[in-house]
């Protein structure tokens, strides 16, 4: 591992409040894994043995049903971590992982880390506060496919990638759009109806751009309670 690639690890919330010494231990028996796009990182029922922290790309968590649809869990980047709980618990993995772009993780098996649970029960507090963003993730993701339409759904996402505060903006969108719908809940021709439907609100996408031509609005859009649309026929 890069200076840089530890120093993204040691940021993560698995390891942020961990003291330096048992971050720097457990790094030293952790290895860094490159994978291509498409690669499969671990699969769904596989034994799990570890965790990961993504340095680098975009990972997506996904499961298949029996019907064969796949729905997607969630998607990471850099400094997210994924496979905590069930490692510790010896279980198998409930989703499997993919690389969605070209990425590298940095994998931590569990018993390592288990074993700097009980010397250093930080370590324990910082698996507490990774499970519990993963759970906050997954309860706003239920609250946007309950409380949003399918259009606000994608202007928050496109507000999430944004780093600007007022004014125009343009986002790249990091993945492709097949699985920018799975990430949303929605199908594919669905996502094209809300991007149109985005057009009202000075939102263009031109291949994996979207031009913003005021943030303000966009947000006011994402915020707006859907049952006003009725109020207004």
């Amino acid at each position: 591992m890069t200076p840089e690639q530890k120093a993204i690890a040691t940021g993560s919330i698995l390891l942020s409040g961990a003291s330096p010494e048992g971050v720097d231990m457990l790094l030293k028996a952790a290895r860094l894994r490159v994978f291509d796009r498409g690669a499969t990182i671990f699969l769904q029922g596989e034994r799990a043995s570890a965790i990961y922290i993504v340095a680098e790309g975009w990972v997506k968590l996904y499961r298949i049903a029996p019907n064969g649809a796949e729905a997607v869990v969630g998607v990471f980047t850099k400094g997210r971590s994924f496979g905590e709980a069930v490692a510790f618990r010896s279980d198998v993995y409930p989703v499997a992982a993919e690389a969605v772009t070209d990425c590298k993780v940095i994998r931590i098996e569990a018993d390592a880390y288990l074993r700097q649970i009980r010397e250093n029960p930080e370590f324990a507090v910082s698996v507490l506060s990774a499970t519990f963003m993963h759970l906050q993730s997954l309860v706003g993701q239920i609250e946007a496919l309950k409380a949003q339409t399918g259009a606000q759904r994608v202007a928050e996402f496109l507000l999430e990638l944004s780093s600007c505060v007022t004014g125009e903006c343009v986002v790249v969108m990091p993945y492709d759009k097949v699985l920018i719908a799975g990430r949303l809940g929605m199908k594919p021709e669905s996502l094209s109806r809300a991007f149109g439907k985005l057009r009202e609100f000075g939102v263009t996408i031109r291949q994996n751009h979207a031009a913003i031509a005021d943030i303000e609005t966009l947000r006011e859009f994402a915020l707006e309670d859907p049952a006003n649309s009725w109020s207004k026929l």
